[in-house]
């Protein structure tokens, strides 16, 4: 740009600011010297019918928008349950979709009040780069949540362990999975946590391993204590025999001899499993003279 070129841009820009001050003065003297009377009804219809009209437009737009939300919705959990879906694929879905119609109806009715959307679309690619920059933690679990249903590492209805928390998965959103504990407690864990962190899924497989330490005192019959585990155990209609269950001297202790029994059993049944067995031992030892000791420290005093 050459010099005469500067100097024309710079009086066209003063030429254009006292034009624009001009009829600020002129608009600001014609409302100061005119009757309300005369500009406030041109004022009324201009501006405010309009802008009223394109309010209760938004709001008509709004609610029809959330009642077809919702019956989408609804549609398409009727749709995946009518082919069986899995319970965590219809959760994570009905999220997703809900987000992305949500945002198309943020932006029409933007587009209903009058805003350049194309503009506001820009401006929010470039806030969402910068949200999405500082907030990187949920976009990996945005990205955590995809993984989970993806891969499927455990579904809803699964009894899971992660982060320190363990209990049944009870939904699976966008960036959280929720899961509850044996007490009825609701626990969220992030998306991004459970899919690259170590997790344990004790409803993956069909069966698992249920296993016991019992003890009795020096001086009782081994053998007949190991008969006993082995009737209880093949009392037990719960535990298979195949493969059968696994009984033998673990450990002479300080103070008792320990037996370890392990026995497998449907998943369902590990924890009945594990608590009667406990309770049956306890009164059988006790009808076949067993004894179940407890710690103690033998002290000889010598003259």
């Amino acid at each position: 740009m050459t010099e005469n070129d500067s100097i024309v841009t710079e009086v066209t820009e003063a030429i254009q600011d006292t034009t624009a001050l001009s009829q600020m003065k002129e608009g600001v003297k014609y409302l100061t010297t005119t009757p309300v009377s005369d500009w406030l009804p041109e004022l009324v219809l201009t501006y405010v019918v309009p802008l009223g009209l394109k309010i209760l437009a938004a709001i008509v737009v709004f609610l029809l928008g959330r009642w077809i939300i919702k019956l989408v919705k609804k549609w398409m959990a009727n749709g995946l349950m009518s082919r069986h879906a899995d319970a965590t694929l219809h959760s994570f879905l009905s999220n997703l979709v809900s987000v992305v119609l949500y945002f198309i109806l943020i932006i029409s009715i933007v587009g209903i009040l009058g805003i350049n959307t194309s503009s506001l679309v820009a401006l929010l690619a470039s806030a969402g780069l910068a949200v999405g920059m500082s907030l990187g933690g949920t976009l990996q679990n945005f990205a955590g949540g995809v993984l989970l249903v993806m891969f499927r590492p455990f579904k809803v209805g699964d009894y899971i362990s992660s982060q320190g928390f363990e209990g049944v998965v009870s939904e699976i959103q966008i960036f959280n999975t929720h899961i509850l504990t044996v007490d009825n407690k609701e626990v969220i864990l992030p998306n991004g946590a459970l899919a690259t962190g170590a997790l344990t899924n004790y409803s993956k497989q069909g069966t698992r391993r249920v296993d016991w330490t019992f003890s009795i005192a020096y001086g009782d019959d081994y053998d007949k204590a190991k008969a006993v585990l082995r009737r209880l155990c093949d009392d037990d209609q719960r535990i298979q025999q195949s493969p059968e269950p696994f009984i033998e001297l673990a450990k002479l202790n300080d103070s008792s001899v320990d037996i370890t029994v392990r026995a497998w059993v449907n998943a369902a049944d590990y924890w009945g499993v594990f608590f009667s067995m406990n309770e049956k031992v306890y009164k059988a030892f006790a009808h076949e003279g067993l004894n179940i000791p407890f710690p103690q420290l033998d002290v000889h005093v010598k003259q």
